[in-house]
């Protein structure tokens, strides 16, 4: 293990400087976060560097100016007017509380939202606070030193109602506690930074939830609700509570150049969670996580369904995941508002239970339909090819039996797959099959713990073409074809960054 660190930390600076991949250096970082790992995740991380080093990744970068202390960023939107949070009394010794002074701060600087807007830079130090509210035409800017550490002191956490598309906590039936950095009903915010650090300190609720000891559903990160125009980028993510970054019912949201960590053992820490969105573009990420690295969702079983409102028009591209023991992008389970349009290109995952997973069950009604997936690049996988009808979870007994999901139009091509366990495990709802599937140009390198039957397939209809192993009966060879996937662009892909300054 002590060798597979050294070959880490000597090949990664010169990946990183010779092919001028950065993902932020995200495994030096890694490793200096992470010093004791499991054997199994650093084989990964090794396959990993090799992979990397075949590929041409581009991720948006800070770029530093001339001037002195004068910075210059790509966002969607510029500001007229700039602070800094020592201007409002903060302190970066990693011990006083700074919660009152990113408060003051974003409610003093929210006057400016009609004269061009403004921004709060957070120098370097180590910033320790509570929960903050963000205000629209706002820009949180953290320098590439500053390192914001979540409040271990649960007084410090208001607590919110439940999401009305969910109906009761994820981690218990009341409400919830508010998320780290959060906005609701804002318009044009961006949270960004020359990679600056975000600690959620996790091992604080990561311990309560072990223990059954939560009342409350645990803080996220980031959550922006009800929201339209929202940036979150560059930055680095330690440690969160629960989930990363959580857009919901929101749109027109770019998620990208964010290096995402938590430990490979740690509850319910999904990277990116779009929920209920529209119009969401999530690009150069790398994430290390507990859970899923992307879960798309759009609400749970009849409160999602009442609630109506589903993710569609998804773009997920240029992702490189690490996790053990869930999917690179799930679909699910909660998505009982709809999924629909999604697009995944480019994807990377090393040591990671399964690729796109779609989760599914009775009760959940609604869709999953018109996924189009192309171009993964997998090593050290349980499954390439993992969908369940029979996820089963549910907020409580007043599900409707005969609410049954449509999962229809599920396409997959240009695969490499090496040291897999299973090819696939396709199972579909009886007497709701799921339709549609397309699978084409996938190769998929068995390990030697293989198991016997590569493709288990049940109660799903669909082509497959240039397939090895060769697909289950119910994907048949078809002759030779591409699956389809989308050459049109969406709104979102049109938006183009400007270039702003932190001063």
């Amino acid at each position: 293990m002590h060798v597979a660190l050294i070959v880490l930390y000597i090949y990664l600076p010169m990946l990183c400087k010779s092919r001028k991949l950065k993902l932020h250096c995200a495994m030096s970082k890694t490793m200096k976060l992470f010093p004791l790992l499991r054997n199994s995740y650093v084989i990964g991380v090794i396959s990993l560097v090799l992979t990397l080093g075949s590929l041409n990744v581009k991720v948006a970068e800070c770029r530093v100016a001339s001037g002195p202390g004068n910075i210059e960023y790509p966002a969607i939107n510029c500001r007229k007017h700039s602070a800094v949070l020592t201007d409002f009394g903060g302190v970066g010794d990693g011990k006083t509380s700074n919660t009152k002074a990113f408060q003051s701060a974003i409610s003093k600087l929210s006057q400016y939202a009609s004269d061009g807007g403004s921004q709060l830079v957070v120098p370097p130090g180590k910033w320790l606070t509570g929960p903050f509210n963000l205000t629209s035409h706002f820009t949180l800017f953290l320098h590439k030193d500053a390192v914001l550490l979540a409040s271990q002191v649960e007084s410090e956490w208001p607590q919110l109602p439940v999401l009305p598309s969910y109906g009761r906590g994820r981690d218990a039936p009341g409400g919830r506690f508010s998320s780290l950095i959060f906005g609701t009903n804002l318009t044009d915010v961006v949270i960004t930074g020359q990679n600056g650090t975000i600690d959620g300190q996790g091992s604080y609720w990561w311990d309560k939830f072990h223990k059954n000891q939560l009342t409350l559903t645990r803080p996220y990160m980031i959550e922006i609700m009800y929201s339209d125009q929202i940036q979150i980028s560059n930055l680095t993510l330690v440690n969160s509570p629960s989930w990363f970054v959580h857009p919901i019912y929101s749109s027109n949201i770019i998620i990208q150049g964010l290096t995402i960590l938590a430990p490979v053992d740690s509850p319910n820490t999904d990277g990116i969670d779009p929920d209920s969105c529209t119009n969401t573009r999530i690009e150069d990420c790398f994430i290390v996580s507990g859970d899923d690295c992307i879960s798309a969702k759009s609400g749970w079983d009849e409160y999602g369904i009442k609630f109506g409102r589903p993710t569609q028009h998804l773009i997920i591209r240029r992702i490189t995941c690490i996790s053990p023991d869930s999917a690179m992008v799930a679909l699910g389970s909660e998505m009982s508002g709809g999924i629909e349009d999604v697009r995944a290109e480019d994807l990377t995952a090393i040591n990671t239970e399964s690729a796109i997973r779609i989760k599914t069950a009775v009760g959940r009604g609604a869709y999953v339909k018109n996924v189009f997936v192309k171009g993964m690049n997998l090593n050290t996988m349980k499954y390439v090819f993992w969908m369940t009808g029979s996820y089963g979870q549910h907020p409580d007994n007043k599900f409707d039996p005969k609410a049954l999901p449509n999962i229809t139009g599920i396409n997959y091509r240009d695969v490499i797959a090496k040291n897999v366990t299973y090819s696939a495990k396709l199972e579909g709802i009886s007497n709701d099959p799921f339709t549609g599937i397309c699978v084409s140009n996938v190769t998929i390198q068995v390990s030697e713990q293989k198991k016997k039957l590569q493709w288990n397939c049940t109660n799903v209809a669909g082509v497959a073409s240039n397939v090895t192993p060769v697909s289950c009966p119910l994907l048949p060879e078809k002759g030779k074809f591409d699956c389809p996937f989308p050459n049109d662009k969406l709104p979102i892909e049109n938006v183009q960054l400007k270039t702003c300054s932190s001063v």
